[in-house]
């Protein structure tokens, strides 16, 4: 059988890659930074406990975790990243103690040699390891705690209401009194402490820190370790020969493929819809309706960057902080994507297999009613927990986990991943008859299944952590989720979908389709899997992760280079027979995935990925030049077009009025556009100069980000913004339309002949 070598090679992937993951997994409870029972100073006083920090975890998430400023680089953008901020402000505090005692005068203000030698000073004092695993105690000296206490009156004042920070906290977007209670805020501050300790002390028996010397910081030599400088430029190696050898592969296939003859008429106007797929039509409307609550809470989410306490002039951080308006921007982003890939499967199961099981329709009008309790009831949490109403186990199970990305509380993520099991009950008994009919259809059908099994089950990592976890365990997980979930299995599940919409339409060989993506799925685990390391360089991992992520995350760029041959086949199809100019605009949204697959998620994807690029990069706008362009231009844009698809399907003997759609398709793309190039990329590579030339705790300061420069591209960024909200509106008129019948016309398909009595 010719595609036995394929599944073979598919089944090997997965095995070895995940057996890898696994690995390093285990090894990260050897490596990654402990939690101290007792951090006490050389006469025994006692600092902070081990329940200060883990509750100090807690009050963190509460506010909104890595939704405000970032921790080991990871989370937003406007306020700084706490470790790089804390790690200089202590350097500088301990160095101009020193200099005030040796020299009379500031470090700033003494000559170069004196630098350098208290320079040294200060890497003795925070480098070495001071944490004796027998008692389980961090043992710091005098000075080091009076430093450790003159930092936390700095937080003490911007997290509560100290007038002195008001403009601080103005450029941080916090609103006054962040956190309310001073009990939690002695736990908070010990938590930033304990997780910037692990960016400046060097693992036992190393000479390098828990996170692999990141933030950069010049004061103690937190610099770019070799294996950084020389995984980066394997990498680029990587890179150069999987493209060759894959056009190479391409170019060899193109000669075997069948010749392709496209049918005359429209085989999907003899498609009655079944009542469960006219049932998921109501799951469009959420996901339109969610897409624009997104798009609002972007606009307010972005202005909070140049004015930090409210909407033009109106207080509204006082109700919704910044905090929180991210948080829902971010998930919901998540949420109204995976709704349109889970209804465009509940409405492709019954139209392959042409059987519509008992309650299907109730199943899907069930689930429908779950998701929207889990969107509500999740927003509805994070909005207590952000306002402090929630004790810290409440607030781990229903407000806000503080992770990005995955900030639900663990009950509404229970309740989704039974959600998500019930979907896959739903799909699998629809597609089922679909085996016995067509031998040759099988191996799609069973990647299919596979692709959804996947969905539910690689949900699951998010539940893997703990309310106490270590950050790094707590950080392994997120990235399975984020990673292999949304990036990785999701994709695999679309790329099967639309295979299966171009085998329906007639548009592409069986043949040709389930060899195209079995290899496109062996290619794009290879490096998909093991390529979640690069997440991971500098979360406590070992030193391994460097050489592991490096290598496989250029792997991953390498079939996104391919793209535009995806993208020209698409408009040859298109093309193919008169009927298929009613399907344009769904295959036009096709075409812009492959266009966003090859810059957003190759070309930006792979700028900030090598481990030297990371290293500096982090953190910064670079980061979200890559997920704005990778997850709305791939994986927003794919769902829409799946939704126009199943669209389509629903108004399958009507014409469609496509004026407003043809103005959301340019509108949505050249706003992304305009976005990404003359606001988020600017000010993203001010950042990674500053960075290199100064370290991470510049890039991301006040100082820095309150420039006028800075701000005029912030300003720019709502010539994208306007233009892409436009486009929203015009789509989401569009989908309400076809509802109200403003955008049908009274003309059928006089292009091909119907068959009404014909089901599914």
């Amino acid at each position: 059988m010719r595609y036995t070598r394929l599944w073979v090679s598919l089944a090997i992937v997965f095995f070895v890659s995940f057996a890898i993951l696994g690995y390093y997994g285990g090894r990260l409870y050897n490596t990654m930074p402990p939690i101290p029972d007792r951090v006490v100073s050389s006469d025994g006083t006692v600092l902070f406990t081990k329940k200060n920090i883990q509750d100090g975890q807690n009050v963190w998430q509460s506010i909104g975790g890595q939704e405000l400023g970032s921790i080991w680089g990871h989370g937003a953008y406007v306020a700084p990243d706490w470790n790089a901020d804390w790690l200089h402000r202590e350097s500088i505090w301990l160095l101009n103690q020193w200099a005030k005692k040796d020299y009379g005068k500031k470090y700033s203000a003494i000559n170069d040699e004196a630098k350098a030698a208290l320079r040294e000073r200060l890497k003795k004092e925070l480098r070495p390891n001071t944490y004796n695993k027998d008692t389980k105690e961090i043992t710091l000296s005098p000075i080091r705690v009076d430093g450790i206490k003159s930092v936390s009156k700095h937080y003490a004042g911007l997290f509560t209401d100290d007038p002195q920070y008001n403009q601080l906290r103005n450029d941080y977007a916090m609103p006054k009194n962040v956190i309310k209670d001073n009990g939690r805020l002695s736990d908070f501050i010990s938590y930033l402490w304990w997780t910037t300790w692990a960016t400046e002390t060097n693992r036992p028996g190393d000479n390098v820190t828990y996170t692999n010397n990141w933030p950069s910081e010049n004061l103690i030599d937190n610099k770019p370790t070799g294996e950084m400088i020389v995984w980066s430029v394997v990498s680029f190696v990587i890179l150069l020969a999987g493209v060759g050898g894959l056009a190479w592969y391409y170019a060899m296939q193109k000669n075997h493929e069948e010749n392709e003859t496209f049918p005359e008429k429209d085989p999907l106007l003899a498609l009655s819809p079944t009542p469960s797929m006219k049932a998921t039509q109501k799951y469009f409307w959420v996901v339109a309706a969610l897409w624009l609550v997104q798009v609002l809470l972007g606009a307010i989410t972005g202005h909070y960057q140049v004015e930090g306490s409210g909407f033009y002039g109106i207080p509204i951080d006082k109700w919704i902080p910044y905090s929180l308006t991210r948080s829902w921007h971010t998930q919901l982003g998540i949420l109204w994507i995976a709704t349109a890939w889970l209804a465009t499967g509940l409405f492709i199961g019954p139209a392959v297999s042409g059987y519509e099981p008992k309650f299907q329709r109730f199943g899907v009008n069930f689930l429908f009613v779950c998701l929207l309790i889990i969107v509500v009831g999740s927003m509805v949490g994070q909005w207590f927990a952000v306002q402090q109403k929630l004790g810290h186990t409440t607030n781990f199970w229903f407000g806000h986990q503080g992770y990005e990305y995955t900030d639900t509380g663990r009950f509404w993520q229970l309740f989704l991943t039974v959600g998500l099991f019930l979907w896959l009950f739903l799909m699998v008994r629809a597609i089922w008859p679909a085996f016995k009919n067509v031998k040759e259809n099988r191996h799609l059908l069973a990647l299919f299944l596979i692709a959804s099994t996947a969905i539910p089950v690689f949900y699951i990592p998010a539940l893997l952590w703990g309310q106490h976890s270590n950050l790094a365990i707590a950080e392994y997980w997120r990235w399975w989720v984020v990673h292999l979930w949304v990036e990785g299995f999701f994709e695999v599940f679309a790329t099967v979908v639309m295979a299966f919409l171009f085998t329906r339409m007639g548009l592409l060989g069986l043949r040709t389709a389930t060899t195209s993506v079995l290899f496109s799925t062996i290619i794009f685990l290879f490096g998909g899997i093991i390529g979640t390391f690069h997440h991971l360089y500098f979360s406590g991992t070992a030193t391994g992760v460097i050489a592991y992520g490096a290598a496989f995350s250029a792997l991953e760029v390498v079939p996104l280079v391919l793209i535009g041959f995806e993208a020209y086949e698409n408009v040859t199809r298109s093309r193919a027979r008169p009927w298929v100019k009613a399907y344009k605009w769904p295959i036009n949204f096709f075409i812009g995935v492959a266009f966003w697959n090859l810059v957003g998620a190759g070309l930006f994807g792979f700028f900030i990925n090598p481990p030297i690029s990371l290293y500096y990069m982090q953190g910064l706008n670079t980061t979200a030049v890559h997920g704005h362009s990778a997850l709305f231009g791939v994986y927003g844009l794919l769902g829409i077009g799946l939704m126009l698809f199943c669209l389509r399907g629903l108004t399958v003997k009507r014409e469609w009025k496509t004026g407003s759609l043809t103005f959301a398709f340019w509108a949505i793309n050249i706003g992304l556009a305009l976005m990404v190039l003359i606001s988020l990329l600017p000010i993203g590579l001010m950042q990674t100069w500053a960075s290199v030339q100064h370290g991470m705790w510049y890039a991301r300061s006040a100082h820095f980000m309150s420039q006028n420069i800075v701000h005029t591209f912030v300003w720019l960024r709502i010539i994208g913004d306007t233009i892409f909200a436009l486009g929203a509106l015009a789509l989401v008129w569009f989908i309400i339309g076809l509802k109200t019948g403003w955008s049908l016309t009274n003309e059928r398909l006089d292009y091909a002949e119907t068959n009404k009595n014909n089901k599914a």
